[in-house]
């Protein structure tokens, strides 16, 4: 069962329908991809499902329990944990304490660990500890994308919501993440992939969502949708074509 479902979420700006009824699940202990043209609505769908936005039509249901009306911090508290398109870091502050910070939404989902040591294990899940102590101004790109995972990680998320965290990775450092994804998902963690490195989506995604102009056009397995030639016409090919 979907620990997380969105059910004909429709988000208008204007006249531009930006997402247009899509109903997906994410389950827990799985990796669900959400892939689609330049936009095609993922952004505006994890911004509504974390609260940023108020849909037109349509629910947020988080195990069950409707949220769509509630704020975001109150998102955050119930786990539901994001990182942006965007970078969203304090670049005047150290990796761990971007990673600290986040301590105070545990505090206040009423987890009574140790922030300083779930600080440091956070790091050390994430292969962060050896830069945490650097500011994250003087960081590379690729292992920045990292930090915000390890904010996220650091509310003890139910659900994980990824805007396109490969983007400037080094194909050693794409590696180390995959197998990260895939050490937290193989613990019960459900996490929604937005990416466009489709060779990680195939290899990591176990159900693939396809959007285009806003509307979930394919869902399935991997191979259902590297096969799907409406997926092919609308997005896969024309990667292809540009790589």
């Amino acid at each position: 069962m979907p620990l997380l479902e969105t059910r004909g979420i429709t988000v208008r700006f204007g006249g531009n329908l930006a997402v247009d009824e899509v109903s997906v699940g994410i389950e827990p202990g799985r990796i669900t991809g959400l892939i689609g043209p330049n936009g095609a609505g993922k952004t505006t769908l994890f911004n509504t499902v974390t609260g940023l936005l108020r849909p037109d039509a349509g629910q947020v249901l988080l195990d069950g329990a409707d949220i769509t009306r509630l704020p975001p911090a109150r998102r955050a508290r119930l786990g539901l944990a994001r990182t942006f398109q965007r970078l969203e870091l304090f670049l005047s502050l150290s990796v761990r304490d971007n990673v600290r910070v986040a301590g105070d939404i545990r505090r206040a989902g009423g987890h009574r660990a140790d922030v300083g040591k779930e600080t440091d294990r956070v790091l050390e899940l994430t292969g962060l500890s050896d830069i945490a102590d650097l500011d994250v101004s003087g960081i590379p790109t690729g292992r920045a994308r990292v930090v915000e995972v390890a904010r996220a990680l650091m509310t003890s998320p139910r659900v994980l919501l990824l805007d396109e965290p490969a983007s400037g990775q080094t194909e050693a450092e794409t590696d180390a993440f995959a197998r990260l994804l895939t050490g937290l998902a193989a613990d019960g963690l459900a996490i929604c992939l937005v990416e466009h490195d489709l060779p990680l989506v195939m290899r990591l995604c176990s159900t693939i969502h396809v959007l285009d102009y806003g509307a979930v056009i394919a869902s399935g397995t991997p191979r259902e949708i590297q096969e799907s030639p409406q997926v092919i016409a609308a997005y896969i090919g024309t990667e292809e074509v540009s790589a």
